[in-house]
């Protein structure tokens, strides 16, 4: 099977997507034949302004639904293929949310929530962030870990700090993921992870989805699809066939604001780190170009079979083993 015919065969999932969401994107999400993506609701909101976020999501699901499917379980994922669509997974890159309200783990599950970041970059009530002193998971984290593994919610580590990241895999009786991470083996950055903790979160039966945002990337804005396949390579020399996916952290749509929002504590306060020009890898500089990653992979030498886990099937046996449909 050529590339072309296996990326419109396959299911094909962005275990994170932050981008701005409008429908020039999901004209660009079917373009690129993405079965499924993990899209961001919540960065520093809190309850009310996630709920907000959630209502806005759904009216653009209802306009778009021509384009879209909203997803609950993983049969969702294999309709909106059947359909031609693009599966919205609604998610959180920090647990703030959830506020102090252990309850509201399952409010938010019931609001079709499935994917939950611990922390984002910085200290919350839950744990500690990848930039600044990590004090591990707190005790009200330990219950949140609970409650999540109870009402089927994927806990999510990408930017959370090293320690509280090992103590949510140990303490999780479910699967856990980086749903976007690099390998700091080929960077040093405090968003990537080092080849031990690439290898634990394996061992203990997790998952690592690999980012290709630019700014830890090894060749920064000259990467090309070329440097991306590399990181995937390098991650699945540590991980296997079996725990690895795609994450690509597309913030197509947005501009200057929005990651200056990303980028200080809170959204508001202090600075936490500059990430320069932001520009995507050359050959996958938008959604659109999706199919170009099937053929790199291809070209890398990955096996037709080791292809379609990476791309997608990987991302469904995990979201089943956790949402538990």
């Amino acid at each position: 099977m050529n590339a072309a015919d296996l990326h419109n065969d396959a299911i094909v999932i962005d275990g994170l997507i932050c981008a701005k969401w409008e429908r020039a994107l999901f004209e660009d999400m079917a373009k690129g034949g993405l079965t499924a993506a993990n899209c961001t609701v919540a960065f520093w909101e809190n309850f009310e302004g996630t709920v907000r976020n959630i209502v806005e999501m759904n009216e653009l699901i209802e306009a778009s639904s021509d384009l879209l499917v909203k997803v609950r379980t993983t049969e969702d994922i294999r309709r909106a293929k059947r359909e031609g669509k693009t599966g919205v997974m609604m998610g959180f890159q920090n647990a703030n949310p959830f506020q102090d309200q252990i309850g509201y783990v399952k409010v938010f599950k019931d609001l079709g929530v499935g994917i939950v970041q611990m922390c984002y970059n910085t200290q919350n009530l839950v744990g500690t962030g990848c930039y600044e002193r990590d004090g591990g998971l707190s005790g009200f984290g330990r219950e949140i870990v609970a409650e999540m593994n109870k009402h089927g919610l994927l806990c999510d580590l990408s930017h959370v700090g090293p320690n509280t990241a090992k103590e949510v895999i140990d303490e999780s009786k479910q699967r856990v993921c980086y749903s976007h991470c690099l390998p700091s083996g080929l960077k040093e950055h405090p968003r990537n992870r080092s080849d031990e903790e690439l290898k634990y979160i394996a061992d203990k039966g997790g998952f690592v989805g690999v980012t290709m945002f630019t700014p830890f990337l090894k060749a920064g804005v000259n990467a090309t699809i070329e440097d991306y396949v590399e990181a995937i390579r390098y991650i699945y020399n540590i991980v296997g066939e079996d725990a690895i996916g795609i994450g690509t952290d597309f913030t197509q749509g947005h501009g200057h604001d929005f990651f200056e929002y990303l980028t200080h504590d809170k959204g508001y306060a202090r600075r936490l780190t500059r990430f320069g020009e932001i520009i995507n890898p050359k050959g996958i500089r938008t959604v659109g170009e999706f199919p170009n990653l099937t053929e790199a992979l291809l070209k890398d030498g990955f096996s037709e079979t080791q292809v379609r886990k990476i791309m997608g099937e990987n991302w469904m046996t995990l979201l089943k083993d956790v949402w538990g449909s």
